[in-house]
């Protein structure tokens, strides 16, 4: 089975953040639901930071460094910011959509050193943004609105 496949749920996933963003006033993009939390905008970009940083940092070597150009200064709006997730999300993709399960087992060393199978470092980046997901879908609450129920 092909990885494209075998996470093919990471459709929904992406297109209920997206919902989830859409849920968010424009000025609520600066809330910070902590005094040690991100703002909810920069949750929203982080999931794009992880996301380029895995595939596009670790995996394939395409960067030099992890990206840091995910900011709410070059990405001001809910727009901007889908915009963003949906660009990185169409690489990483279209790298899925080329690999074999059996790729799932390279033995990938990241530029820290450590070792990380491919599949891992897959369900890690999935799993990551299911949870800033539900983070966002819990400030929502914190705000007194109706979050993501899936």
């Amino acid at each position: 089975m092909k990885p494209s496949d075998i996470f093919s749920h990471w459709k929904q996933v992406r297109a209920d953040l997206l919902s989830t963003i859409d849920l968010f006033n424009e000025d609520e993009l600066s809330y910070t639901p902590g005094t040690t939390s991100r703002t909810v905008g920069r949750t929203m970009l982080h999931i794009a930071d992880a996301e380029d940083g895995w595939f596009r940092y670790v995996v394939t070597k395409e960067l030099s460094e992890w990206p840091k150009q995910f900011t709410l200064e070059n990405y001001p709006n809910r727009e901007a910011i889908k915009k963003v997730l949906t660009e990185v999300h169409t690489s990483t993709e279209a790298y899925l959509d080329i690999m074999e399960e059996s790729d799932l087992t390279q033995m990938i060393e990241s530029p820290w050193g450590d070792k990380f199978h491919l599949g891992w470092i897959v369900w890690h980046v999935l799993e990551h943004e299911i949870h800033h997901r539900g983070e966002l879908s819990m400030i929502l609450g914190l705000l007194g609105r109706e979050g993501l129920d899936v």
